[in-house]
């Protein structure tokens, strides 16, 4: 188990991947932003050749998800500090699809696509690009990114 700080170069780099898993489940939840502000989608070129392969393979969800949890998380040949990172990015992903559930529910009693729809979409999109960034970050620079309760779930789930 490597401390804060003291994983490898490679450990970092493939520490911060998985996060793209919860980040393009999150982008569905952009729609209203992107809409009011069309010119933020410039964030999102360095994406687009990843986005369309992960758009264009059926069920490509689904397969990363469950091959991240089998061949990495419980691979305990893996560093410790990848398999954190890889289990947080897929509770990350968890929450977003409990959002999207919950939000498909309370959406035809909300109006459809009001104000209230469109600000609950906002909170998730935000929540999850800031959750991201900072793991991100924390995985670049070697450290374990601390979210409350995933993070302890996450400790929980890898040893």
């Amino acid at each position: 188990m490597s401390l804060n700080g003291t994983a490898s170069v490679k450990e970092r780099a493939f520490g911060a991947l998985p996060y793209l898993l919860p980040f393009f489940a999150g982008l569905s939840f952009g729609m209203p932003f992107f809409n009011q502000f069309p010119e933020a989608q410039i964030l999102l070129i360095p994406f687009l050749p990843i986005l369309q392969i992960y758009s264009a393979v059926p069920f490509a969800r689904i397969i990363i998800f469950f091959a991240l949890l089998f061949l990495v998380v419980r691979n305990t040949d893996i560093s410790h500090f990848i398999r954190f990172n890889t289990m947080q990015a897929i509770l990350l992903d968890i929450v977003i699809i409990l959002c999207s559930l919950i939000l498909g529910i309370l959406q035809p009693g909300l109006g459809g696509s009001g104000l209230v729809v469109e600000t609950l979409q906002n909170v998730v999109f935000f929540g999850t690009v800031a959750a991201v960034i900072y793991s991100v970050i924390q995985s670049v620079l070697g450290r374990y990114a601390d979210i409350p309760t995933i993070s302890q779930a996450v400790h929980m789930q890898v040893r």
